[in-house]
């Protein structure tokens, strides 16, 4: 939504030629305000190509508004020369970009970032430089750290189909292939055989599969204590890598270089997809009319606030905005997570059987008894994975899908409350301690949020896995004992939602979620390098010893 008022005519200045330090040349499109007075820049440097409706579109409207502004091909990319190797090269890029910009005659010297995805995390790998010039950011469904959205080791099948979009100059048409048999591939490593383009980034990976020097070079979620920032963090509960704005929220408010950055962060957060902000719908899910919101306008009055020093009043406000689901009611908080957050543990029970959404999977806050089953089984094949519903292409991967016809299968644990006999807020990060056992050397633990609505609609609300190798951390793998009972923290991410009086509250266990995650082949070999397949049985405990249970954040009502 575009509604504020136009101040401005606006002209463009195509394919502008911005040197690097190492003499190559990056090019930009710079949106510019028709005025003889300087006026603040903000740069958005773009691996996705400059030329789009869409670029154009916001380029104009911020322009109008009064800023300069650049949408920049990153290195190797569009118009620019030199070579794309993602994220590797764009820091210095980034810093050097900002520093030019803020030298031009037509700019005051004030420059602000923003952009989302890709275009989020190269912001902060160039906040880490400190380019003097940058005044503020806005960081929209911003990646993680490598390994926070995917513990796996190796890049996850989705991925290949980004590292082939973006594999040329230009984008390359990823709607001609069948990746659901490409995911399948083994060895994992080599599937980009079958893309029928060689595509050694891709297989680079693979030769770093736990946290590396090679990884730490793209980092910078441990180093929130050098940004001494104003950051606009925006995401949505649906978007895939969801996981990293309340991650950088709150790291910011804890750990940013200074009070100043401390105290001068704002989260938005709606019931979106990658692409925020678009629709009122996702899936069979509507949200309502509420949930599409003047993004836009809020950008410029944050963008106003930080580079034209405009008293606005965008920072008294509370620092959060969030959108409860299941209400659809958008809400204002001071902090994150929320201090009134009564963090319960729901135990799973059962006499043995909770396979599938039949068997005998109960939820509850009552703690395990020494009167019921101690655990239940089931058996992972990685030659059928569990499912994880999505299309086949990178551009959004889940939603709040329905997983109802799949809990027919017994390689699912379900569990299940009773009727909820009052509406029950959910908001925050949610957590599984999970107790398990495996006949193999590695395998995997994947952990689901479901609302299951009065007609059995499962609704997904968020989920997270654990891979059994790296259950210490990714820069520690280590094999597991068959046979012997390990506690898993899995990380679930993070949701606000309210499960309605007359609805019930769900998890699912299982071993995989394909190919959102890639097969674990439960051999312990080579992490994608190998083609060997072993069935897991695994174990799931549920005793006063090893009470597994999700915990989810609570918030009291009234």
């Amino acid at each position: 939504m575009l509604t504020a008022q136009k101040k401005y005519a606006v002209s463009i200045k195509r394919d502008i030629k911005v040197p690097m330090r190492d003499g190559v040349l990056l090019s930009a499109d710079i949106y510019m305000p028709v005025t003889d007075v300087p006026v603040p820049g903000i740069v958005v440097r773009t691996p996705y190509l400059k030329t789009s409706n869409t670029t154009h579109e916001n380029g104009t409207y911020f322009a109008e508004q009064g800023f300069a502004t650049m949408y920049m091909d990153v290195r190797g990319r569009g118009d620019s020369e030199g070579e794309f190797h993602a994220y590797f090269q764009d820091a210095n890029d980034g810093y050097d970009t900002i520093q030019w910009m803020a030298e031009q005659e037509w700019c005051d010297g004030k420059i602000g970032t923003m952009g989302g995805s890709y275009l989020a995390r190269i912001q902060w790998l160039a906040a880490l430089k400190q380019p003097p010039n940058l005044k503020a950011m806005i960081s929209t469904v911003s990646p993680s750290d490598p390994f926070v959205e995917w513990p796996t080791g190796i890049p996850t099948p989705f991925h290949l189909c980004w590292v082939y979009m973006t594999s040329g100059k230009v984008a390359q048409n990823v709607d001609v292939i069948d990746w659901e048999s490409i995911y399948k591939h083994l060895p994992l490593m080599t599937a980009d055989e079958l893309v029928g383009k060689d595509l050694p980034r891709w297989r680079e990976e693979f030769d770093h599969p736990y946290l590396d020097e090679y990884w730490k070079e793209m980092c910078y979620q441990t180093r929130f204590n050098e940004i001494d920032l104003p950051v606009l963090h925006i995401s949505g509960w649906y978007d895939d890598e969801q996981i990293g704005t309340p991650l950088n929220f709150q790291g910011m408010t804890e750990q940013g270089k200074t009070e100043f950055a401390r105290k001068n962060q704002k989260m938005i957060m709606g019931p979106w997809p990658h692409q925020v902000n678009k629709s009122t719908t996702l899936g069979e899910i509507d949200f309502g009319p509420d949930s599409v919101i003047d993004l836009n306008g809020y950008m410029v009055r944050w963008f106003n606030y930080w580079l034209k020093d405009e008293q606005n009043g965008v920072m008294a406000e509370p620092p959060i905005n969030l959108f409860v689901m299941g209400e659809n009611v958008w809400r204002k908080e001071n902090e994150w997570p929320l201090k009134r957050t009564d963090w319960t543990k729901y135990y799973i029970h059962s006499k043995g059987r909770a396979n599938s959404r039949f068997g005998d999977g109960v939820l509850s806050t009552d703690k395990p008894t020494s009167d019921e089953g101690t655990h239940d089984e089931y058996t992972y094949n990685p030659e059928d994975p569990f499912p994880f519903i999505s299309e086949p292409t990178s551009s959004q991967i889940g939603g709040p899908d329905n997983y109802s016809a799949v809990e027919r299968r017994d390689d699912v644990l379900v569990y299940t409350t009773s009727l909820l006999e009052e509406d029950t807020e959910v908001t925050g990060p949610v957590k599984m301690e999970l107790f398990a056992e495996s006949d193999a050397v590695d395998t995997d633990f994947m952990v689901k949020l479901l609302d299951v609505h009065p007609n059995g609609f499962a609704q997904r609300l968020t989920d997270g896995m654990v891979r059994a190798r790296f259950r210490e951390g990714m820069e520690s793998p280590s094999l597991i004992e068959p046979g012997k009972v390990y506690q898993y923290l899995v990380d679930c991410w993070n949701t606000s939602h309210v499960f309605k009086k007359g609805h019930k509250i769900r998890i699912e266990v299982t071993s995989s979620a394909f190919p959102k995650y890639d097969r674990n082949l439960n051999t312990g070999e080579e992490l994608g390098k190998s083609t060997r397949m072993v069935e897991a049985h695994q174990k799931i405990y549920h005793t006063e010893q090893y009470p597994s249970a999700i915990i989810l954040p609570v918030i009291p009502r009234g």
